[in-house]
């Protein structure tokens, strides 16, 4: 036993390698498994201590050479939810008489997202920017460096999800704002250089979403 783990031995039917692997029962992997994306919640406010603890939470995560390359965002005013809400689904409904869909269709989705935001008693924008980033004359290492960038974004919101489960929140990423970065950026009055990537719901669960299945690992895995 090592920090309260049971382990196991992994063989695989010979296909991967003999290493010996904590079985998932730890408290890191259970805060893992037990998070769920929720989307209803109590109209009970967030105390803004707890959302500080959650960005706090996000800020640890790693990112490249350091750069901490997120900016957050809190929206928890009905005015700025509802501006911001409508705003967005305006956009959203654009794009959804491009793609060739009914009005009625439209205007029922258009409601409904409209309505989550309003309802949602958070919202989290995660930006990005390219501060601290290094910069390079070619194309092909400037777009790798921003890539490296998005992809801390993604983990400094997993951790903001991971604590929030853990003081009894309910949250949900939403990708929304990577379709419509300049009406958030617009409508929420953001500094130029902050770039939206993501939108966190954040609340008390009304209720509690079902486990949802996981594909098993060793179909998506290789050994070499």
């Amino acid at each position: 036993m090592a920090g309260g783990l049971g382990l196991k031995e992994l063989t695989n039917g010979g296909s991967a390698p003999n290493v010996t692997l904590p079985s998932l029962s730890g408290p890191i992997e259970a805060a893992i498994r037990s998070r769920r994306s929720v989307r209803a919640f109590r109209p009970q406010m967030v105390d803004p201590t707890l959302l500080e603890h959650l960005i706090a939470g996000a800020g640890w995560a790693p990112s490249p050479h350091n750069a901490q390359p997120w900016r957050f965002v809190v929206v928890t005013t009905d005015g700025s939810k509802r501006d911001l809400a409508e705003a967005m689904g305006e956009r959203f409904r654009a794009d959804l008489l491009a793609d060739g869909l009914s009005e009625a269709s439209v205007t029922a989705r258009v409601r409904a997202s409209v309505e989550r935001l309003t309802r949602t008693p958070a919202l989290i924008i995660v930006c990005m920017v390219e501060d601290g980033l290094d910069a390079y004359p070619d194309v092909m290492r400037r777009v790798a460096e921003r890539t490296m960038a998005m992809q801390s974004i993604g983990a400094a919101v997993q951790n903001l999800l991971l604590v929030a489960d853990s003081l009894g929140l309910g949250a949900c990423w939403l990708c929304a704002p990577l379709f419509c970065p300049e009406t958030v950026s617009e409508t929420l009055a953001l500094d130029s250089a902050w770039e939206p990537q993501a939108l966190v719901l954040v609340g008390y669960p009304s209720k509690r979403p079902a486990v949802a299945q996981r594909k098993p690992s060793a179909s998506l895995t290789v050994y070499r």
